[in-house]
């Protein structure tokens, strides 16, 4: 990743508790940070099935289930894992810096 890369804090390591998610607004749009086993997460927020916020749903595993149809997604990878769902969500670089969450919305990670 570019040194250059732009890092914003996003939220506190203490408002993401293991097996948690939070939403956090940028002037990207919204994103949802995933604490999988200590590790925390960054993809978009929204399902890409229909525009429904996975904040609403429920994070097992690295897995976080879409409210409206059942869709279900890896936080690690992006990717679709259950249907109605066939596109990946896009995934951030994530650093902790502290006790703070700091996310880079100019790169988006490979898959």
């Amino acid at each position: 990743m570019d040194s250059q890369a732009k890092y914003i804090d996003v939220a506190s390591l203490a408002q993401v508790l293991p097996g948690h998610t939070l939403k956090v607004m940028t002037d990207r749009g919204d994103i949802l940070l995933a604490n999988v086993e200590g590790k925390i997460y960054a993809v978009d927020d929204m399902c890409t099935h229909e525009d429904s916020s996975l904040s609403l749903g429920c994070l097992k595993g690295e897995l976080v289930s879409c409210t409206l149809h059942g869709s279900r997604f890896n936080v690690r990878s992006g990717q679709p894992m259950e249907e109605p769902a066939t596109e990946a969500l896009r995934r951030y670089p994530v650093r902790i810096n502290q006790d703070r969450i700091e996310i880079c919305l100019d790169s988006i990670k490979d898959s």
